[in-house]
């Protein structure tokens, strides 16, 4: 479950593989980040290097004559998952191809994919080897997902665009974006070695899921009825309301809030397992008094600050007093 990492089912979640193209998923978020932090934008000519020229698998069929924007390079990743495209980004990006992959490396170490190892941005593994699991890829489409920008990029279902050369047609190989109504995005992906392998994303009333499968020879079926199922099972729930939280406490002279509701995905069964136990601190820091931890069954799921603030001093009136007397 995309917001809270919740793990609704896993098989083998982590075993090593090959992830194939579904690398790229890295490779676009960096592009993204690279874009936020100005460093490119999406109007910034990308040079074509003889190097990404040449590369074999799914690609344009860019030369080096050709230079295309940012946005344009990306709905090409995205949609029909060029190799070539992304081999000029990561060079145009890192310097050279080895130093984007070490940024790949290095944000994989950030997010928590332990078993990840990055050796190029593509995910062919002819020459280069990139090992992940299911369970990092998950990881990663949650870390990515949470970008605005990389959720806006990987739905494209169809691109054209035209250079000094050519014009091109594209559409997105993710069937599921026009096969499963509740699909929002996602990459796939295959190499002989890999199988295919498929990071797909869907939302349905408010529950937003990803799910993550390596070398699986029937990807889009799989999916879909795993979707199905864990959308039938589990609902997103309110277990804390910020806007309707009450602590009494007459004799303080403080207000007692929360900065954020908590929402978490449960069966119906497991509603009747939540339980919340609020701590408060010996010596509060700043304006964080407290704690609510909550509990499904004995396994701590989550946890929400109470903050304080001063209460409003009112004015004494002989209105206000004749008003409380009666």
């Amino acid at each position: 479950e995309q917001s809270t990492g919740q793990i609704l089912y896993s098989y083998n979640s982590h075993e090593a593989l090959y992830p194939a193209s579904v690398t790229k998923i890295m490779s676009i978020y960096l592009i993204m980040e690279a874009i936020q932090n100005g460093k490119i934008n999406y109007d910034t000519k990308i040079p074509c290097s003889e190097n990404a020229e040449s590369m074999g698998g799914s690609q344009i069929w860019l030369t080096t004559t050709e230079n295309l924007t940012v946005d344009e390079m990306l709905k090409a990743i995205c949609v029909v998952s060029a190799n070539d495209c992304i081999t000029a980004l990561a060079e145009y990006i890192g310097g050279t191809e080895e130093n984007f992959v070490n940024m790949m490396n290095e944000k994989a170490k950030d997010i928590g994919m332990k078993n990840t190892i990055f050796k190029n941005p593509h995910g062919l593994d002819e020459e280069t080897k990139n090992f992940s699991t299911a369970y990092d890829m998950a990881l990663l489409s949650k870390y990515a997902f949470s970008n605005k920008l990389y959720r806006k990029i990987v739905k494209t279902q169809k691109y054209e665009v035209s250079t000094i050369k050519k014009t091109y047609l594209w559409y997105n190989r993710n069937q599921l974006l026009t096969d499963y109504k509740y699909c929002t995005g996602g990459k796939n992906g295959y190499t002989p070695s890999a199988g295919k392998t498929l990071v797909s994303t869907a939302s349905k009333d408010d529950l937003n899921l990803t799910i993550v499968s390596l070398n699986d020879g029937d990807i889009y079926n799989n999916h879909e009825n795993l979707y199905e199922n864990i959308f039938s099972e589990y609902h997103r729930y309110e277990i804390i309301d910020k806007n309707d939280f009450h602590i009494s406490a007459e004799t303080s002279d403080k207000n007692f809030y929360l900065k954020e509701s908590f929402y978490y995905p449960l069966t119906e069964q497991e509603v009747e397992k939540i339980r919340t136990v609020v701590h408060f601190f010996k010596q509060p820091s700043s304006d964080k008094t407290g704690v609510i931890n909550i509990y499904l069954d004995n396994e701590k799921i989550g946890k929400l600050f109470i903050y304080t603030k001063e209460k409003k001093k009112e004015d004494f009136s002989f209105l206000r007093w004749l008003k409380e007397l009666i």
